[in-house]
């Protein structure tokens, strides 16, 4: 099944119209161009699905269009067509000339976790989907030793048609799965790099080559991949293309160096740093909640929000891979760059467009405009063992893979502060940490209280259980809630706090794309809306470098909190500081 139809018109042809068209004689032709999902029209070269539209009377040159377009998409029929102008044709024409195009994907740490359990499956998702272009390859690039049938054997167990079945699922595995291929070989090898490429082009044919590099491996060897992949496996003949995955360097001046080591041989357009969290939905719906309706942008700002709430937590420990963590801790795990990049959204000024670079413009100006921050506005926690139901939970630093004595922090909360007109004097509360109660993240906004609230009696000497909430809740279970205050129904005048729920499970019932999915396909399409530009990357780091220093010069030790509790004491007091209750500890079900 092809992606669903994006509607009539449009795209690239249509943005060079010219102001006097001359038409096509004899012909009555309509346009429309379908993508994966009805997606924006970035990228026509790498992603577009194009159906050429009959209208009634239509002579020449209709024959033509749909013989071109017969290898990417059946022709339809639909009444009330249009003219089309020679320009369009022959933009037409062009794209599907680039329909024709091949894109390979080599994923370069093959054999590891992440490139088992994310990116093939995603890869595969998006061509059940339809989503991706015709001619595609992938390569897995590791340095174990494997065939193809070995790849497609380890690949093969992470699959799964979690879509709705339309088509046979076994049918489409196995055609995704002859696609995949595998070459072994050293990450600072040219040569072999250059072995990966002839196969790569025994692949492409002589059709124009588009080529994707996902690393999916440790910064340290970025820039080795980078350097000998860019010399001898890059595209001749159209473009080239690098997702990395963070961290991206451990402070401001290590971000910096790989920043300039990247640019050595790519690009700043070529280069796509992901943070699968920009791909969640309800993160990518923060914007359309906030600018497509008019009920919230007249209150998103210091004189009705009274503070927000970015709340991330786990309910597991690093259990095996404390040896990773311990390097780096929550801090630089979660904050600086997931919570980060959702506050960032959150807060910024309405761009000029949708476009990726007026939205990260715009992303950039709210850092900037953000103090750097304080210790005294931070706390830091360590989980420790905790007996519950019989069953020992081992602390952090009974993980055989984590340092003794290790004092880096599993748990952080910190308020944080954005010095513009809309959010002077607002905090924004962030807490992340591993192995507490539960497991979500989600953004919670409190609203300040009513002025002169007729029915303050009501709620007793709580005037918190009276404030109006929107919680955004990331996941699990995605939706989003505004409580209200409302009359419970009787003789009385008895006042509840209620839930106005948008469950996206109940409400969406077709399954919601996994982020990497998402990403994926921006980065195939060159869309870069998503993906975190450098000078963005350089003012997260500026927030948070003095303190992660600090920390570790003054050898902070963090609080002790037991496995599976709410965190350490100290969060509570840091949001009482500001005059805060942190919303998930408040005992109702959102």
């Amino acid at each position: 099944m092809r992606c669903p139809a994006a509607g009539a018109g449009g795209g690239a042809a249509a943005a060079r119209r010219p102001a006097g068209p001359r038409l096509v004689p004899s012909s009555s032709i309509a346009v429309s161009f379908a993508r994966c999902g009805g997606r924006s029209a970035a990228a026509a070269a790498s992603g577009w699905r194009i159906h050429a539209v009959a209208g009634k009377g239509v002579k020449a040159p209709m024959d033509a269009v749909e013989s071109a377009v017969a290898p990417a998409a059946p022709s339809m029929v639909e009444n009330g067509s249009s003219s089309i102008t020679v320009e369009e044709f022959e933009d037409l024409a062009s794209l599907v000339k680039d329909d024709e195009a091949s894109v390979s994907i080599t994923v370069v740490g093959a054999s590891g976790d992440l490139a088992k359990k994310k990116i093939f499956p995603a890869l595969f998702a998006l061509y059940y989907e339809g989503c991706l272009p015709k001619h595609f390859s992938i390569f897995g690039y590791a340095r174990s030793k494997m065939t193809d049938a070995e790849l497609r054997d380890m690949v093969s167990k992470t699959l799964t048609c979690r879509i709705d079945k339309r088509e046979n699922c076994s049918e489409k595995m196995e055609e995704f799965l002859k696609r995949c291929f595998y070459h072994s070989g050293q990450y600072d090898s040219e040569e072999d790099f250059k072995e990966l490429s002839k196969k790569i082009k025994q692949h492409e044919g002589p059709r124009v080559s588009n080529h994707l590099f996902y690393l999916s491996i440790p910064p340290n060897i970025f820039l080795d991949v980078v350097k000998c992949a860019s010399k001898s496996a890059s595209s001749v003949s159209g473009w080239t293309r690098v997702i990395v995955e963070k961290p991206f360097g451990r402070d401001s001046e290590s971000s910096a160096a790989l920043t300039k080591g990247l640019k050595q041989y790519l690009t700043e357009d070529q280069i796509f740093r992901i943070d699968h969290y920009l791909g969640k939905e309800l993160v990518e719906n923060l914007s359309v909640l906030r600018f497509s309706n008019l009920v919230f942008e007249p209150l998103w700002s210091r004189q009705y929000i009274r503070n927000v709430q970015l709340i991330f937590s786990e309910d597991f420990g690093t259990e095996g891979r404390g040896g990773y963590f311990d390097s780096y801790g929550i801090i630089r795990d979660i904050m600086q760059n997931h919570l980060l990049q959702i506050l960032a959204l959150f807060a910024m000024e309405t761009p000029i467009s949708l476009e990726a670079e007026d939205i990260r413009n715009e992303k950039v100006k709210v850092l900037r405009s953000m103090k750097p921050l304080r210790l005294e506005d931070v706390v830091i926690g360590q989980y420790k063992s905790h007996t519950k139901g019989g069953i020992t939970y081992p602390g952090y630093t009974e993980d055989k893979t984590v340092p003794k004595g290790s004092l880096t922090p599993t748990f952080a909360a910190a308020a944080l502060f954005i010095n513009n007109a809309r959010w002077d004097g607002v905090p924004f509360l962030m807490k992340a940490g591993k192995a507490l109660h539960t497991k979500q993240a989600e953004i919670r906004v409190q609203f300040r209280h009513v002025p002169g609230n007729l029915y303050k009696g009501s709620f007793g000497t709580d005037l918190d259980r009276a404030t109006n909430e929107l919680v955004i809740r990331v996941q699990p279970d995605e939706g989003i809630y505004l409580k209200i205050n409302n009359k419970i129904p009787g003789l009385g005048m008895r006042l509840d706090r209620s839930n106005l729920n948008l469950h996206y499970a109940a409400r969406y019932p077709k399954e919601i794309p996994d982020a990497y999915e998402r990403l994926l396909l921006d980065a195939i399409e060159g869309e870069r809306r998503l993906f975190i530009r450098s000078d963005e990357l350089d003012a997260a780091w500026e927030l948070f470098t003095p303190l992660l220093k600090e920390l570790e010069q003054k050898r902070m030790a963090p609080e002790l909190y037991p496995y599976g509790s709410r965190g350490p004491v100290g969060a509570h007091y840091l949001a009482a500081k500001y005059n805060v209750r942190w919303g998930d500890l408040g005992g109702s079900e959102h």
